[in-house]
């Protein structure tokens, strides 16, 4: 059978294959059955690879799946997570009878997720089987916290690095001794999780349009070898030998061939566009990890550099190309580095060509892509990119060179303590801004209803009653509906299936709020939420100087983004201090108070939002960035002298 023959078979009755990684890092290929049920898949991953999986999720990046898997497309990898810490007393449950064990068919590297039809990612793929089948094993590589390979071709030459997940550092098999969480907690960023620095590598390569940056071909595989390190007590649970092949989710990037990289070479000699177009995508991706060691230099030709004068107008001796992008897109608020920030080309402004490329940059239709190509990338990472290319379309616009915006998005030094950056300044006056609105919108509808009449509140709880009991309702006379100030057209609520459509928490009068807006209930096809009903107010007027004064920015400064734990900020015991055009704004109790050994939790919001609340606040980030802005341009123009600007080009 033929694959495109067996590819159509496995369409038609609706079989499909899954990757179940358990938070130990092993990993099981699976064909589901048309119905097949979560239950099902953990019994097969129980009886192949030992593991308990009582008190286990199935996760699927931000979806823990319940018990239906029709939403999972084919070749996609999912977690195994467990719940509850299992203690050493419990035995690892055996095998039942009626499940047998089941056998992984899968070949030694399987695409999961990344570029569609990319030629030289297949190619590589390819080439490293056929050496693995010749025994021409992969090497592993020195250098960095966590395990590498280097995957050869036939003629021994390294063509691929691969960095299976379970080997990051703090991942239960890591190389190094840096272990002690299982995958998706926490790692080495507070903001990314153990385990999902592979995707993230998929992720930069997939938003380098047109290969502006030059990040070599990446995808995400299932790769199956002995070479991959396995820790003692991993082996033990998995009961793996030495020297027996071990399946890995894992990164596989081309590799490129290199002269050396930016740690050994002074900066002076690196082309200006190398410079810019690594930087707009460490902008746009918020990278907190762009040091010197994980920038390429590959020397020019002479007949290259001849060519390219000849043809292309440039006359570079050297190439950049950036590697290692797993610490980018973090799911909150960090402090990002650049190693490029003070180097002089940085303060060089954009080019025609440059500014071309930024202004034809679409964050929503970058997010959309991602959420098919790699579905298991969580939501606020997402969000997190749709933020920073804002951030840098709108900052190019309003003149600023790479220096600048890569300024803003960084936090200050103070001494041993850390200021919040401009771009987390905003982030969090818009959080404060959207609370706020919808803070008021409620206490207003609240009072709309507190002061309707006797016959108006008859009205209501007759409705009420009737939709709590599931009875038709024959809705309300004309007179009625003129009174409680909705349409007349409207006669009957007959677009309320059943009260079940209906949130436990949405009250009548949520209901009445909307209706009394849009005058015409449409049919509901989702659950309603307590703010979808609530008015959008206008973007606010008050200018960025006057949200950025000292005393509203108490709480921004306060807030804390290092070393804190997940959890609630009460301990900062916010107080109101001032007003905004009408709308409060909260402080801590100490306005002068830096960054410095506090929770982090505040800037959870990327994940928290519901989607009426992320519009809203996407509405004031990109009002309140044009003054941001303009009171940056105005500072720098006061400065007597600019880092960078005597160096020529």
């Amino acid at each position: 059978m033929g694959p495109n023959i067996q590819s159509s078979y496995m369409r038609e009755v609706g079989r499909r294959r899954i990757f179940v990684q358990v938070d130990t890092g092993n990993v099981l290929g699976l064909e589901l059955d048309r119905d097949e049920k979560v239950q099902s898949v953990k019994k097969k991953v129980q009886a192949a690879l030992c593991v308990p999986t009582e008190q286990s999720s199935l996760v699927f990046g931000d979806h823990e799946l319940q018990n239906d898997l029709r939403q999972v497309r084919n070749d996609s990898p999912l977690l195994l997570a467990r719940g509850l810490q299992r203690s050493s007393s419990t035995p690892c449950l055996s095998p039942t009878s009626e499940v047998s064990k089941p056998k992984d068919w899968s070949r030694p590297i399987e695409l999961l997720g990344g570029p569609d039809n990319c030629y030289t990612i297949k190619k590589l793929i390819r080439a490293s089987t056929k050496a693995i089948e010749k025994r021409m094993d992969p090497v592993k590589a020195g250098g960095g916290l966590g395990g590498a390979y280097f995957f050869k071709n036939s003629r021994g030459e390294n063509i691929a690095l691969v960095k299976p997940t379970d080997e990051e550092p703090f991942a239960p098999n890591n190389p190094k001794g840096f272990v002690g969480k299982v995958l998706g907690q926490p790692g080495l960023k507070r903001s990314i999780r153990v385990g999902e620095t592979g995707v993230r590598e998929v992720a930069a390569y997939l938003l380098d349009h047109e290969r502006f940056a030059k990040v070599p071909a990446t995808a995400l595989v299932k790769v199956t070898h002995s070479v991959f390190n396995v820790n003692f007590d991993t082996a033990m649970s998995l009961r793996k030998g030495d020297g027996l092949p071990v399946a890995k989710i894992a990164s596989f990037q081309q590799f490129i061939q290199h002269d050396y990289d930016a740690n050994d070479h002074g900066t002076s000699c690196f082309p200006v566009s190398s410079v810019h177009r690594i930087g707009i995508l460490d902008l746009r991706i918020f990278n907190t990890d762009r040091h010197a060691g994980n920038i390429l230099v590959k020397n020019r030709s002479d007949g290259q550099r001849l060519f390219e004068k000849r043809h292309l107008g440039v006359n570079e001796s050297v190439e950049l190309i950036p590697i290692d992008h797993g610490l980018c897109l973090p799911e909150t608020l960090e402090d990002p580095y650049f190693e490029w920030l003070h180097w002089p080309q940085a303060s060089v402004p954009f080019s025609e060509e440059e500014l071309r490329y930024i202004n034809k940059l679409e964050p929503y239709k970058d997010a959309e892509m991602l959420r098919g190509k790699l579905p298991m990338l969580r939501e606020a990472c997402l969000r997190m990119l749709i933020l920073c290319t804002t951030f840098l379309k709108m900052g190019a616009s309003a003149g600023l060179c790479l220096a600048d915006i890569g300024t803003m998005m960084s936090r200050e030094v103070c001494g041993m303590d850390e200021e919040a950056s401009e771009f987390e300044t905003v982030c969090m006056l818009s959080k404060l801004e959207v609370e706020d609105v919808l803070a008021d919108a409620s206490v207003e509808g609240e009072k709309t209803f507190t002061d309707c009449s006797s016959e108006e509140q008859l009205l209501v709880d007759q409705f009420q009653f009737h939709m709590e009991l599931g009875e038709s309702w024959d809705g309300f006379s004309d007179s009625q509906s003129m009174l409680l100030g909705f349409s007349p057209s409207f006669s009957s609520c007959s677009g309320y299936s059943s009260p079940s459509t209906l949130s436990p928490r949405t009250s009548i009068y949520t209901c009445y709020d909307s209706l009394s807006f849009q005058h015409k209930l449409q049919p509901l096809e989702e659950e309603i939420t307590e703010t979808s009903a609530i008015p959008i107010k206008a973007v606010p007027t008050a200018s960025y100087e006057q949200l950025h004064s000292p005393d509203k920015l108490g709480a921004v400064r306060s807030l804390s983004y290092m070393g804190g734990n997940h959890q609630s900020c009460s301990h900062l015991k916010m107080k109101k201090i001032g007003n905004v055009h009408g709308n409060s704004v909260k402080s801590a109790s100490d306005p002068t108070h830096v960054l410095k050994n506090t929770s982090n939790a505040n800037l959870t919001f990327l994940s928290d939002m519901s989607e009426n609340k992320w519009r809203l606040f996407v509405e004031y980030f990109q009002e309140l960035l044009q003054d941001a802005f303009t009171n940056w341009k105005s500072k720098k123009a006061s400065l007597s002298q600019k880092l960078g600007t005597s160096c020529q080009f």
